[in-house]
């Protein structure tokens, strides 16, 4: 039911706490974090909130612009900011999409074409499947898709790790190994040719198998 890796992200206008938008266009030539939640005033909601309101800087380093979704009005939103202020430390410094008519979310298959009705009569319960993260490229690709259940908090600081493999993968021939970090070894591209991979790395590289060619991360 999720939108595979690859595709076009859905463009959409919607009403968010910062004004109406034009997805695409909000977008321009960033790359973006497009989160959902499946209602306002949720417990591990209000902490990822405020986690992602503290560590924007690092998103802003990255070019990476926020955005979250709920299906609650934009009223709600501004009340529970209040709350996420109160008890994170932080209120959210980027827009909230007020996803009242669930337009959002169907169209990003977070929920079914069938779903209508008053979303303040919705419980989380009935909005357990709208708690994805979508990484959105420059080319308004879909980049990376993560699904979480309600009864666990996002770890940002892998959404972050994942967004440097996904800019440096971006830019350069090569793909990052389990448990990278920015800054360590990462392996040559397999479309890239021995013949190529001669060019561009004169020094060399290490090659425990004639598949796996390991070289330092490119600057």
């Amino acid at each position: 039911m999720t939108l595979p890796i690859g595709t076009t992200a859905p463009d959409f206008e919607a009403e968010t706490t910062e004004g109406k938008i034009k997805f695409h266009d909000w977008i321009g030539n960033s790359w973006a974090l497009l989160f959902s939640h499946p209602k306002d005033f949720t417990p591990v909601c209000t902490t990822e909130l405020g986690a992602l309101a503290k560590l924007k800087p690092e998103f802003d380093k990255r070019g990476v612009k926020l955005i979250g979704l709920s299906v609650d009005p934009i009223d709600r939103h501004a009340k529970w900011a209040e709350d996420i202020k109160e008890t994170q430390g932080a209120a959210p410094n980027y827009p909230l999409i007020g996803d009242t008519d669930f337009n959002v979310s169907k169209l990003y298959e977070m929920l079914p074409a069938s779903t209508s009705g008053d979303p303040l009569t919705r419980t989380p319960a009935d909005n357990q499947t709208v708690r994805n993260v979508f990484i959105i490229g420059p080319d308004k690709k879909i980049k990376l898709v993560l699904v979480y259940p309600m009864t666990t908090g996002r770890n940002f600081q892998e959404i972050l790790r994942v967004i440097d493999s996904l800019q440096l993968t971006a830019k350069h021939r090569v793909a990052t190994p389990a448990d990278w970090s920015q800054g360590e070894d990462v392996i040559i591209a397999g479309s890239v040719s021995n013949d190529e991979a001669k060019t561009i790395y004169p020094q060399g590289w290490k090659e425990p198998k004639p598949y796996i060619r390991i070289v330092p991360q490119p600057k």
